[in-house]
């Protein structure tokens, strides 16, 4: 069933490249700074250079857990350790935001879910 663990891997980094680009692409859009991360138009100047900069991060644990799972099978300890990096710090990252304010729990949701599920199917494989 190790095919369910890439499956779920790969979800969850194509999902972190669409917060890529919310967030260093699109996030000038009203509909991306306002309805998505509630910032407001006078908070954008400062939110800016922030979401530029997580975007990239997002992006980054995208391409971890990518390789990780294109390598799990031909050399199986580095592509345990990057898909297990990568969802691990996904869902990291969703764990603080629920923590730190509540009224984002449906964003920790989306952004953790993915990484959950891959976790967890991966401890029946380890």
């Amino acid at each position: 069933m190790l095919w369910v663990v890439q499956v779920f891997a790969v979800a969850a980094a194509l999902l972190h490249v669409g917060i890529f680009v919310m967030e260093s692409v699109r996030f000038g859009d009203p509909k991306v700074y306002q309805g998505v991360f509630r910032v407001s138009g006078a908070e954008l100047p400062a939110a800016r250079p922030w979401a530029f900069n997580q975007g990239f991060y997002n992006l980054f644990l995208a391409v971890t857990t990518l390789v990780g799972v294109a390598i799990l099978r031909t050399v199986p300890a580095a592509g345990w350790a990057l898909v297990l990096a990568g969802c691990g710090s996904m869902l990291a990252a969703a764990v603080v935001l629920v923590a730190h304010d509540r009224r984002f729990a449906r964003g920790a949701v989306v952004q953790g879910a993915l990484p959950a599920l891959t976790l967890l199917a991966a401890v029946t494989q380890l």
